[in-house]
C-alpha cells in the first residue's frame, strides 16, 4: 500500500472553494462534492451529493456527527464563500 503522507494537493484552494460555492447551488445544509483534478483542465466537478458515503470518515479518521454539529452552531456566520473555506480549514484540516 502506497503512503499519501506528505502528499501536496495542487490547487487546494480552488478547490474548496468550488466545494463550497456548490453549498449555494443545492439549499441542502450537507452534501459531498466529487472533484477530479485534469492535467490540462484543472479540477473538475464530477457530482454533488446529498447523501455522501461514509468514506469520508474513514478518510478524515474523524466521525461525522461532531463535524456536523460544529457547523450547525456555527453556519449562519458563514456568509461568504471565503468565511465557509476558512472555517473548515481552520477547524478540519488535519
Amino acid at each position: 500500500m502506497k503512503s499519501f503522507t506528505g502528499l501536496q494537493i495542487p490547487c487546494w484552494n480552488d478547490l474548496l472553494n468550488l466545494a463550497s460555492r456548490c453549498y449555494g447551488l443545492t439549499g441542502l445544509g450537507y452534501l459531498g462534492v466529487d472533484i477530479v483534478l485534469d492535467r490540462e483542465k484543472g479540477p473538475l466537478l464530477l457530482e454533488l451529493n446529498a447523501r455522501p458515503g461514509l468514506n469520508i470518515q474513514i478518510a478524515n479518521k474523524a466521525g461525522l456527527l461532531p463535524r456536523l454539529h460544529l457547523v450547525e452552531r456555527e453556519h449562519e456566520k458563514l456568509t461568504s464563500i471565503e468565511d465557509r473555506v476558512t472555517f473548515a480549514k481552520d477547524r478540519f484540516a488535519a
